[in-house]
This record gives C-alpha cells, structure tokens and sequence, in this order.
C-alpha cells in the first residue's frame, strides 16, 4: 500500500509538470499570435477615437451643436464642474457656453474593454472664457460604444488641473 502510494504521488508531480510546460506553451503561442495580429487594429482605433476627440473640442470651440447631435449616444452624459448634464443640455449650451480662442489635447491614455467599449483619457489645455471666468486645464475622459457600427461617446468627464 505504501508503494502504491508512492507512485501516485510521482505520477501526479509528473502530470502537473506536464500541465504547467503546456500552459506556458500556450500562453507564449497566444501573446504572440494577439500581439501580431492586434497592435495595428489597436493603433488604427486609437487614433480614429482620438480624432473623433478632437472633432468634439472643435466643434464645441466653434459652437457646432450638431456634432453632439451626431456622435453622442441618446443617453449621453457630461459630468464637469459645472454638474451632470444630458445629451439634450449639452446640444443646447453648446450655442451660448463660453468663448474659446484654442483647445489642445495631448497626454493620451486609450484603454480597449470589449469590441464595443473603449475609453480615451488626456489633458485638455483651454484658452477662451466661460461667462467671468477663465477656462481651467483639465483632465478629461471619454467612453465610446460601437453602436450601428459607429463610435458614439457615451460618457465625458472632466476635473480640473491645479496650476
């Protein structure tokens, strides 16, 4: 019994190194078959989502409010500052919101969660006005959905930057 008792126990080593060495095989096959395969998907969406930023910033610099209409979801949010507003408040403010001169973005951090789902964060540098006071550096977020087979943001939020 004892014997018997033995081998099992040198069997079961043997089958769990066996386990790891293919687990560590597969794991090195999958990385690099994702790695070659994704990384340029993965830039191309970056800076689609990037750009699609920038058109924002600019549309809202130049008071376009159809661009919120367009490429915001239905049930849009924008939390800032100033509160949460809606889709609706957002396309209506965009008209009369402040006066701005210039809008950079830079600093980006882009984070894929599904197929559907990706979220942008930067450092928005402002120069223009907003009623009496002047427009803060901020860092900001954004979450696009795939819907329809476009990319909709769905989600902004911004804090403000101490000097």
């Amino acid at each position: 019994m004892h014997r018997l008792k033995l081998n099992f126990k040198k069997n079961n080593h043997k089958i769990k190194r066996t386990t790891l060495i293919l687990l560590m095989i597969t794991y090195v096959f999958i990385s690099n078959s994702c790695s070659q395969t994704k990384a340029p998907n993965f830039e191309k969406l970056k800076e689609q989502i990037i750009a699609l930023e920038k058109s924002g910033w600019e549309a809202w610099k130049n008071k376009n409010a159809e661009w919120f209409k367009i490429n915001t979801t239905d049930n849009f949010l924008s939390v800032s500052s100033g509160g949460i507003s809606n889709k609706a408040q957002v396309v209506k403010s965009t008209a009369t919101d402040c006066e701005v001169k210039t809008v950079s973005l830079a600093d980006f951090t882009f984070v894929v969660l599904n197929k559907e789902t990706v979220v942008l964060t930067y450092i928005a540098t402002q120069d223009g006005v907003c009623g009496n006071s002047k427009l803060a550096k901020v860092r900001a977020s954004a979450t696009y959905i795939k819907q329809g087979g476009k990319w909709l943001e769905a989600f902004y939020m911004e804090t403000t930057l101490s000097e």
